[in-house]
């Protein structure tokens, strides 16, 4: 298939706006399919995943084509819901256009705002689909009317193309047909065809259709102006890569089949029916079964077997794929997600996928033994399918912790580790990782004296403490004279005092902030050692800690939250109730960006309480700030709690 005849799209929109149905819709009017799939019964092409069968909702992007009118058309659908946008994020990077799927009874949503502005950044070219106008009671001018404000007043609904409004709008787009326009009020059908795709191309027309997927009204029509107005894989938007050899000197692509070969990963997948896939979209060049390429980011060659075409989870095998082609190429040994492919003599290097950092954490603990060596696997190979979808080993509190964009993406990544790996984990709130310290200075004595029986084990420490401003960490001072401590075993009291001072004093946490200078000591000619100054010091550094006005630190993040401007209110009043303070706010378009620095411990189900008073419009960003002091009030049953557990453990012994 001729590059110039090819087209590749994206299905974006709300949750339950029908994409998935409009996509088998598709393949049923072509005829890739004999049999339309319904997503209630868990029949359709793209939802076949047995978490997307279960759930009668897609939640993973999928790759589908069809032939129509002697184009070859590829497309993906999506999931709507936010906690899955990391599969849209990445689809967008593998198609030249996208088509807006909206729900005529509902209009404009939430998963509407987030497409749209999705493709905007994209760059891409878009049409949208009024879907379910089959509906009792719809009004898809109101439905347009609604677009129009939302977006764009250059959203149109194509009646005829000799429509006065219509040429106005294509003759706006550009200069030469605005001065003929201007001259003879009128164009011609054909400069009314090429200005039309030439101004969907450039984003300033945005054609609307009406119909409905279930009923395959209007598909045609959306196929048709598909083919006529979005753009073929050679006229898409430029293509700019980075020199690999120069990353600040940019690299145009040359978008053609017979230009050297350059293609990009914007997938992994490995699923039970489909194996191990990279998901590649070919830029230019041509690449054949059983040959080779330049992994640019890795810096090595990579073999690959077969390419295949993916018809959800079918594969079509082809001999070779070229300009345009999304393909998957199975068993990829070094190709990750983000990859750049090219020739080595001729070398593109596109820029990575951004995701959304993740919204939300569970500590998780496994069921059993026998899944401890599992866990790691099964963690591993999912995260490397959805980069959305976090790790991490938390040394301080020695929790194991899962981060995800949502609690419904926490939830479908503990029924995959179940139902693909056979790993049961319990979920819990992730511990915080406070901090000690002291707010007044002590001096102390730690003395370590042991007889029992030949040599004995003697040390002894005199410490001096002092707290220090938020972030110096510890510091140790010698100020020893005449000989007090012999000079090698003063750094056996400064390895015993770091010791304890990772351990904490008080509630089991790190101490910081705090000056530790050894003063003074006394040692015995034959019982003194390394490890008897080591455990002197650590007494010394435990007992001068609570005699130093314990306080406890806990950590600060600082938030970016983005609203639309009717829930200010409601934010900064929920973000006080949480004891944050206000650092900023800017105005970005119709969204209102709120900065705030809020405890951690306040956080954790902020993502939830956000989308509830947003309505899921709003969305936030943290990273960790400082450490502050936490109030006596709420660290007094933290520190209780451990002496507690400590007493325990001491009568147990």
């Amino acid at each position: 298939m001729d590059a110039k005849n090819k087209r590749n799209f994206i299905l974006l929109g709300h949750a339950q706006s029908g994409k998935t149905t409009l996509a088998e819709s598709i393949l049923y009017l072509t005829k890739a399919v004999s049999r339309k799939g319904k997503v209630e019964e868990g029949s359709t092409v793209s939802d076949y995943s047995f978490d997307e069968i279960e759930r009668k909702t897609s939640i993973n992007l999928s790759l589908l084509f069809c032939d129509y009118e002697g184009c070859r058309v590829q497309f993906i659908d999506t999931p709507g819901y936010a906690d899955f946008s990391g599969e849209a994020i990445s689809g967008l990077r593998a198609v030249d256009s996208a088509i807006i799927v909206v729900d005529a009874a509902s209009g404009v949503q939430v998963g509407t705002e987030r497409a749209w502005q999705m493709a905007e950044e994209a760059g891409l070219p878009c049409m949208i689909f009024i879907n379910k106008t089959d509906k009792e009671g719809v009004d898809v001018n109101k439905v347009l009317a609604d677009l129009k404000s939302s977006f764009s007043k250059n959203c149109v609904i194509i009646k005829s193309l000799e429509d006065p409004l219509l040429m106005e709008a294509i003759a706006e787009s550009d200069d030469t047909l605005l001065e003929k326009y201007l001259a003879v009020l009128r164009l011609s059908l054909d400069e009314i065809k090429s200005g039309l795709a030439a101004a969907v191309g450039k984003r300033k027309l945005f054609p609307v259709i009406a119909g409905s997927a279930l009923r395959e009204e209007g598909v045609k029509d959306l196929l048709d102006d598909i083919l006529q107005y979005c753009p073929s894989p050679l006229n898409r938007s430029p293509v700019v890569t980075f020199n690999p050899l120069k990353t600040d000197e940019m690299k145009e692509v040359a978008l053609k089949e017979d230009a050297p070969f350059s293609a990009f990963v914007f997938k992994n997948t490995s699923d039970p029916y489909v194996g191990q896939f990279s998901l590649l979209r070919i830029f230019s060049g041509t690449i054949a079964a059983n040959s080779s390429f330049y992994n640019v980011n890795k810096k090595a060659k990579e073999r690959l077997g077969q390419i295949n075409m993916l018809q959800g989870k079918e594969q079509r095998s082809l001999e070779n794929a070229s300009c345009g082609d999304i393909v998957a190429i199975p068993k990829l040994k070094e190709t990750v997600i983000s990859d750049s492919l090219s020739q080595e003599k001729e070398q593109f290097l596109f820029e990575p996928l951004v995701f959304p950092e993740p919204a939300i954490s569970s500590s998780v603990k496994v069921k059993s033994r026998e899944d401890e060596e599992k866990i790691a696997m099964a963690l591993h190979k999912l995260t490397m399918d959805d980069p959305t979808f976090r790790v991490a080993h938390n040394t301080e509190t020695k929790e194991l912790i899962i981060s995800g964009l949502g609690d419904l993406h926490i939830e479908v990544m503990v029924a995959r580790m179940k139902k693909r790996f056979n790993v049961s984990v319990e979920l819990g709130t992730p511990k915080i990782s406070y901090k000690e310290t002291i707010t007044k200075s002590a001096r102390v004595q730690g003395k370590f004296k042991r007889q029992s029986g030949g040599r004995g084990q003697y040390g002894d420490c005199t410490i001096e403490v002092q707290p220090l401003e938020r972030g110096k960490g510890l510091e140790f001072v010698d100020k020893i004279f005449g000989g007090a401590i012999p000079r090698n075993f003063i750094p056996s009291v400064e390895k015993g005092v770091r010791q304890a001072a990772s351990e904490g004093a008080v509630a089991g946490y790190p101490i910081q902030d705090i000056r530790v200078t050894l003063v003074d000591g006394s040692y015995h000619e034959v019982d003194s050692s390394d490890m008897a100054f080591q455990i002197a010091g650590a007494m010394a550094l435990r007992k001068a800690v609570s005699e130093a006005g314990p306080a406890l630190l806990e950590p600060i993040m600082e938030a970016e939250v983005s609203i639309p401007e009717e829930c200010l209110g409601a934010i900064t009043g929920d973000i006080n109730s949480r004891r944050g303070r206000i650092i900023g706010m800017e105005i970005k378009g119709k969204t209102q960006i709120v900065r705030a620095q809020v405890p951690l411990s306040e956080m954790f189900k902020y993502s939830n309480d956000l989308r509830s008073i947003t309505a899921g419009r709003g969305a936030y960003l943290m990273h960790l700030s400082h450490y502050e002091s936490l109030p006596q009030k709420l660290a007094a049953p933290i520190i209780n709690q451990y002496q507690a557990s400590k007493k325990h453990e001491e009568v147990s012994h």
